[in-house]
């Protein structure tokens, strides 16, 4: 038996108003995912614990079949897996955002204008993090560059207890002063944050992405901090060898730390633009090379609801559809082996909200040797809800689905 799994980071959504009360996933054509959804097991599973924040990493690390109760040790760290980035025991990894904020001088009274800076280039964000480095790195916190706008401090002995850091993806729009962290201890992180600006706002990457009619990297914004991660054997908790493919450091992070094999593709962005059918060919690939399971993730759905882009959101949902799904099928089909996959976001991204949520989100599970009438056309928030099924905890559902 091969097993796939096709993670639409972000997919499940809230009913929109500019779509007569439908969601995306209602609105998408994907005749695929609704075939498949025809032929097979349909309901909801909550990737999110109550009490846990609703990030990609909780969420993923369930759908991965982990507890996050039990081995989540927060977002950076995992991220700092990815990276190659050894951690020592005392040591504290953070996110480091690329962030556009706008031109008040006060740093406190400034917007959020941009939490990706534009979808910078990782070549241009790694000259960008290299000045930081230069100008703010000491023995004790160094900065790593990693893709696009997602980054690395690492605190060398740092202080745990330092309270909540938010996500600016999760303050789009709005003014940054009460979302700083006024605990004592983060004191020394808020003034690199108000450093950095100094740093960026006249380097030459961004006057040349101003004068390109692009947002600049005005500052850099720590988040998701955590210490080193230990995750069981994902081979020996399921008894199958796995590879991931994924444009994001968090998910390829979880994937190293679980002992799977993290396969980088050329031309991965994250977001809508992002290579869908090479790395589902780089998933086939890895089947056809011996491995039992692929977690195949793709992000832009996510990307596409921190933005409040309607039609990107829908498109990119199609794009997985026919981009993704098709030639998956085909090539399991020609593998010649049985073989299940299943679908699924890891949390809502609602566009009302531009943030995650914790609802419970929609599954499908099809078996080849196994194909049943679900009764259900279409895959979407309602008709998986409308099952009754709920599989809580999340990560009870990689059982269900490789046992």
């Amino acid at each position: 038996m091969k097993y796939a799994i096709v993670l639409c980071d972000g997919m499940a959504d809230y009913p929109v108003e500019e779509l007569g009360g439908a969601t995306p996933m209602e609105c998408a054509k994907k005749p695929n995912m609704d075939r498949l959804a025809s032929q097979g097991e349909v309901g909801l599973v909550r990737t999110v614990e109550p009490g846990m924040k609703p990030g990609s990493d909780v969420a993923n690390l369930a759908v991965m079949g982990y507890d996050a109760t039990q081995c989540y040790t927060g977002r950076s760290p995992l991220e700092a897996a990815s990276m190659g980035i050894e951690l020592g025991d005392d040591d504290v990894a953070m996110r480091c955002n690329l962030v556009t904020l706008s031109d008040e001088p006060e740093y406190e009274k400034k917007t959020m204008v941009d939490y990706c800076a534009g979808d910078i280039s990782t070549a241009e964000a790694a000259e960008l993090i290299a000045a930081v480095d230069e100008a703010l790195g000491t023995e004790v916190f160094s900065f790593h560059a990693g893709v696009s706008y997602r980054h690395c401090l690492v605190w060398n002995n740092g202080t745990k207890e330092i309270g909540d850091l938010t996500p600016p993806h999760d303050i789009s729009g709005r003014v940054i002063g009460e979302y700083l962290n006024t605990n004592p201890a983060a004191q020394q992180l808020i003034d690199m944050m108000k450093r950095s600006e100094q740093i960026l706002r006249n380097h030459p990457v961004n006057a040349k992405r101003v004068a390109e009619g692009k947002r600049p990297a005005t500052s850099i914004w720590l988040w998701g901090q955590g210490t080193r991660p230990q995750l069981p054997n994902f081979k020996e908790k399921f008894g199958l060898t796995g590879s991931v493919v994924s444009a994001v450091d968090l998910i390829r992070g979880i994937a190293k730390c679980a002992g799977m094999r993290s396969i980088e593709v050329e031309g991965a962005t994250g977001y809508i633009d992002t290579c869908f059918r090479a790395k589902t060919e780089a998933g086939l690939a890895a089947l056809r090379e011996g491995s039992d399971l692929i977690y195949l993730h793709f992000e832009a759905p996510d990307e596409c609801g921190h933005r409040h882009e309607t039609q990107n959101k829908i498109h990119s949902i199609e794009l997985i559809d026919g981009e993704v799904l098709q030639p998956l099928l085909a090539g399991l089909e020609e593998l010649g082996e049985p073989y299940r996959v299943m679908i699924l976001p890891d949390h809502p991204t609602p566009l009302s909200l531009m943030t995650h949520v914790s609802d419970p989100v929609p599954y499908l599970i099809y078996d080849s040797t196994n194909a049943v009438e679900s009764g259900i056309e279409c895959l979407s928030e309602k008709t998986a809800a409308a099952t009754g099924v709920l599989v809580e905890p999340g990560y009870r559902l990689m059982k269900r689905f490789v046992g």
